[in-house]
């Protein structure tokens, strides 16, 4: 393998592939790991992306998945290392961002980093230490209701803060835009004053452009994908279409939803609307003790050769959470998160080689029961979204998207196919 120069560790799947996506974009050849690696890589890589499934299990065993990434990432010679978490900084008040953060710094023996899940190219900003989605704050954007880690305040100090033992400070826009001296000078300032962690403002790519070049040589840096973007000049990489290329694909399409989000609902309904065949599961049904991943594939077996097919668990906020009263908040999600894997195991045994997953649980649970280990990243398809190659345990290959629930437009089931081909 090529010299590695920037090893990632990222804490669901879908946002391993957005930030391999960013990276891919400025110039770098990448592969992403499903775990830690295992075996050699199947390809020359300039990044490894180490995608976890660590978001939302303990956090002590977030830090221990993220640790193991990083031994294996610094024994394969990465020259900085980038810890990747949702560009909606989704946490609860015990993790796993903040102690995830800190273990990695101290295993880096680094006394600061920096944090921000700025990505403009989705209407992620950051301004005076405030997550904006869009145009609203990230408390009034739907995410106060997700499921598993509601985010109720958009000022990202303060809820790092209360996730760190180490002091969270603020590098404001008004520094960031006086560019990469600017930032060095405050970054000295807040380590003198006993601050371990800052919060960066970006309200544009070219505020992240901006911070690429303050970063160069730290040891550890903290972000969303927005970041990456800026990282590729700093080992002397430039933007070449040559970092995307995968093979030319084959076989059926299909796309497994398991996202609740806004975005991922307006697909859906889109789908539906574009009259493409599409089959909701009722999760208090599977409870119930029907096999209904068999009837997903029976019902998805005649249609398959006609195009595109759809499964889908999403729901809207009501729905959710009646279910999650009846069957519990763990047991809901678990329960779809099996199923859903199962219908994809199903669907790639009928002769999909053309696969969409959206939302990061689902795309987690699915690629693990494929048995997927590794992937190489391809094209984009929309901004944080790209097409991935991996090579299946039967030798078969495989095209897959890993869509965070809250990314893509509303038609992006359709877009993505269609880019594809």
């Amino acid at each position: 393998m090529a010299a590695m120069k920037l090893g990632c560790i990222a804490d669901d799947f879908t946002g391993a592939t957005d930030l391999a996506n960013n990276l891919v974009r400025a110039g770098m050849r990448v592969t992403q790991s499903i775990g830690v690696p295992t075996c050699a890589l199947h390809s020359e890589a300039d990044a490894v992306v180490v995608a976890l499934k660590s978001r939302t299990v303990p956090a002590a065993e977030a830090v221990d998945q993220s640790l193991a990434a990083l031994r294996w990432l610094k024994a394969n010679g990465a020259e900085q290392i980038y810890f990747k978490y949702c560009s909606t900084f989704d946490s609860t008040p015990q993790g796993n961002i903040g102690p995830v953060t800190e273990a990695l710094m101290q295993a880096l023996n680094t006394r600061f980093t920096i944090a921000t899940p700025a990505f403009p190219d989705n209407k992620r900003t950051v301004f005076k230490g405030h997550l904006f989605i869009g145009e609203v704050l990230l408390s009034e954007s739907g995410m106060q209701n997700h499921p598993l880690t509601p985010m109720t305040d958009s000022n990202l100090v303060r809820v790092l803060q209360a996730q760190s033992r180490g002091k969270v400070g603020l590098i404001d826009h008004l520094v960031v835009a006086r560019g990469e001296l600017a930032i060095r000078g405050r970054i000295g300032v807040l380590q003198a004053q006993g601050f371990s962690i800052a919060i960066v403002d970006a309200l544009t790519n070219e505020d992240l452009m901006r911070l690429g070049p303050a970063l160069k040589g730290m040891a550890l840096v903290t972000a969303g994908s927005g970041v990456a973007i800026g990282l590729p000049p700093n080992f002397g990489i430039e933007p070449s279409s040559r970092a995307s290329h995968l093979p030319l694909p084959a076989g059926w399409q299909a796309v497994v939803s398991g996202s609740c989000s806004l975005a991922t609902s307006q697909q859906v309904q889109e789908f539906i609307r574009s009259g493409a065949p599409a089959l909701a599961i009722d999760p208090l049904r599977v409870a119930s003790g029907f096999d209904v991943a068999a009837e997903a594939l029976d019902w998805a077996r005649p249609l398959l050769p006609r195009g595109p097919v759809l499964v889908y668990s999403t729901a809207d906020a009501g729905t959710v959470k009646s279910t999650q009263q009846q069957l519990g908040v763990e047991e809901a999600g678990a329960l779809v998160e099996r199923t859903l894997a199962g219908i994809a195991q199903g669907l790639v045994k009928l002769g999909v080689r053309q696969l969409l997953v959206a939302g990061g649980e689902t795309a987690g649970a699915c690629v693990q029961a494929l048995g997927v280990a590794q992937m190489q990243i391809g094209p984009q398809i929309d901004p944080g979204v790209p097409w991935c190659y991996a090579v299946l345990p039967t030798g078969e290959g495989l095209h897959l998207a890993l869509k965070s629930g809250n990314f893509g437009a509303p038609n992006f089931f359709g877009k993505a196919f269609g880019l594809l081909q």
